[in-house]
């Protein structure tokens, strides 16, 4: 059943809400907020972050002038309450759906999203370069950006408040802290402390004390500005933040609109000459118990019961590639105390909380900051420890120099796992492990394998644990594998040595990484065409199997690889080899299957899989062509 909403519904955009009166706002976030639950219950996504920000996202949208004034929400992940305020609440039911609404801020989407936000910590550095060019063109805006507590944990957010406090570029930076423990006590006294820093009158009396204070000697004026960063840090916390150059207001109550609307409205009138950070306290999942009473606040859900909260959770009995990972990382573990697991913050979302679970000395949580987390992996590495650094393929997108500077150059042996490589469905591009395979094989020293299934997955971290003389990683897709029965421990494989799964005679299929299975598929289709064809798994992307390469290239009128990556990745490689071989030289009709050069917006996977050509169809059609143009088509079954 719908909840019951008649002001929400009066609200077409964020103007609507501008004379409403501060008890009708109440009654409106708390429609938001069941708006939201009952919309994600429907489509699944994230929850216990947007429902943490309600009263936050009523109060700014009433307050500042959106979408003239920029409002920028960092990951995006928060801002499903947004969404449903700026004119897209008819479309919320096509969440993360093909050709429905993002799961994060996208400008295209959006006169309201200034910004597109999927991987954290960007909303400051973006909304600085707003400011400034506000400037620059002499225009009259606010820039608001809203920070969550975790993404604070990411160098980048750091580097943005330092320039932006040496700019002295007038910005606003909402940090809303819901879980790290940075704050004091939030109450009646420190909203009143809030009001009152933020206030007119006290910026005509701090801006007055200045200028007598700088007409003193050198060293009053150094004591008077200590004196007051001394008592604004004792009584609200914000010394870092003065530090850097910011002027710090807080902590206030982030669900108590009493408390953030006359903030905001001083925030956005007062005459500071520098940006401003207003501290508010929130809570993740506020007003949803099932939310509120979960380890991660409902941080990701699917389909869910809104009485019950018991999420839709689908039926299989095939295991998840995250979750096999884990388990093949404990079971080296158990045996070698020398493993040790690094996250950037995701621990459940890498399955390092089952590893944590079992070795919580040996597992590090190091928060958002990839290029660290490498380069912690790697100063273990010097020390004979054998670490694992489990980052998904895009958020190790950030980390690529210290992978090359800190651990290839140096030889080190840092075990890279790379969760959620290839498509990765109702995340869509922003979250696509589509890159990776390009960015480390290339690098000199690296060993670079994908699984086909969860066996060899399983297999493969026995031999990353195994290889203690260079770099190595592995990368693995998100969801499930195909239902093979697995051993207690993985078998350590041949570095660079792949494998034949089907013989035949005409055309060859060279699978790298869980693709196989379609191309087994294809096989199937091609053989029963009267065409005999020869399926491998090449597992090593570098070293290549080249007597695997020559043999296929050799034997088959047709040669296709196949993989889950863009161009520059593993048929690259093998192009290059046969090149360099003279195989072109003698006719052979090689066709690389790879991510198509676009990004792809989320849909299911096997939806996404059909745009990118990289299904059962796509291979025998291209087989098929390669043999005989489009003649040879004919009766294909697509």
């Amino acid at each position: 059943m719908a909840p019951n909403t008649p002001l929400l519904d009066k609200i077409a955009s964020p103007s609507d809400t501008r004379n409403l009166s501060r008890d009708e706002l109440k009654t409106l976030a708390d429609e938001l907020r069941q708006e939201t639950i009952d919309a994600v219950s429907v489509t699944g996504g994230h929850l216990g972050a947007g429902l943490g920000v309600v009263e936050l996202t009523v109060a700014l949208h009433h307050i500042f002038n959106t979408p003239d004034d920029r409002l920028i929400w960092d990951v995006g992940h928060q801002a499903y309450p947004h969404k449903i305020m700026t004119g897209r609440r008819d479309r919320m039911d096509t969440l993360r759906q093909g050709g429905g609404l993002s799961g994060f801020t996208k400008r295209s989407e959006s006169e309201y999203d200034p910004f597109g936000a999927a991987h954290s910590s960007t909303s400051i550095s973006a909304g600085l370069g707003m400011a400034v060019a506000r400037d620059l063109k002499g225009e009259n805006r606010n820039i608001v950006c809203v920070i969550g507590d975790g993404a604070m944990s990411a160098g980048m957010a750091y580097e943005a408040m330092n320039n932006a406090g040496a700019q002295r570029t007038r910005l606003i930076i909402i940090l809303n802290d819901n879980d790290m423990s940075i704050s004091r006590p939030v109450g009646a006294m420190s909203a009143y402390l809030a009001r009152v820093v933020s206030s007119s009158a006290y910026q005509t009396l701090r801006n007055f004390a200045k200028q007598l204070a700088q007409k003193m000697p050198l060293f009053v004026e150094d004591k008077a500005r200590r004196a007051e960063e001394y008592a604004k840090g004792m009584w609200m916390g914000g010394t870092l933040f003065e530090e850097l150059g910011l002027y710090y207001v807080g902590p206030i109550d982030g669900h108590n609109l009493d408390h953030l609307l006359p903030v905001l409205t001083n925030v956005r009138d007062a005459d500071i000459d520098r940006p401003v950070l207003v501290h508010v306290v929130t809570k993740k999942g506020k007003g949803y118990a099932p939310a509120e009473n979960s380890a991660d606040k409902y941080h990701g859900v699917v389909k869910f019961d809104v009485i019950t909260g018991a999420q839709k959770k689908s039926q299989s009995n095939a295991p998840q590639y995250t979750k096999v990972f884990a388990e093949s990382l404990i079971a080296e573990a158990e045996i070698d105390p020398k493993i040790v697991a690094i996250t950037a913050a995701m621990p459940s979302g890498t399955g390092l909380d089952l590893f944590a679970k079992q070795f919580p000395k040996r597992s590090f949580d190091v928060g958002i900051a990839e290029q660290h987390a490498v380069t912690f992996a790697a100063g273990l590495a010097t020390e004979g420890m054998k670490p694992f650094a489990v980052i998904y393929s895009t958020f190790l997108q950030r980390a690529y120099d210290q992978v090359i500077h800190d651990v290839a150059i140096q030889g080190l042996p840092v075990r890279f796992a790379l969760d959620r490589a290839g498509l990765v469905g109702a995340d869509g591009a922003t979250h696509a492990g589509s890159f990776d395979t390009t960015y480390l094989a290339t690098l000199p020293g690296f060993v670079v394998m994908a699984p086909s299934d969860e066996l060899e997955l399983r297999h493969m971290v026995a031999t990353c644990a195994a290889i203690d003389d260079r770099p190595s990683a592995l990368r693995y897709p998100r969801g499930e594998g195909v239902g093979i029965e697995l051993p207690p421990k993985g078998i350590p494989l041949e570095i660079g040595k792949g494998r034949i799964v089907r013989e035949g005679t005409r055309i060859a299929i060279l699978s790298y990484g869980t693709r196989l299975a379609e191309a087994l598929k294809a096989a199937d289709e091609l053989n029963a065409r009267g065409l005999s064809t020869t399926v491998a798994d090449a597992r090593f992307c570098k070293p290549l199997d080249e007597d695997l390469i020559r043999r296929l290239a050799k034997n088959h009128e047709v040669f296709i690889t196949i993989e889950e990556g863009a161009v520059g990745g593993f048929a690259s490689h093998v192009m290059q080899f046969m090149a360099r071989e003279g195989m072109f030289d003698r006719g052979c009709k090689f066709r690389p299957m790879i991510l198509p050069d676009i990004f792809i917006d989320h849909d299911t996977q096997q939806k996404q899989y059909d745009v990118a050509g990289l299904n059962a169809q796509h291979i025998v059609a291209t087989a098929l062509t390669a043999l005989g143009g489009a003649a040879a088509i004919v009766g294909f079954r697509a």
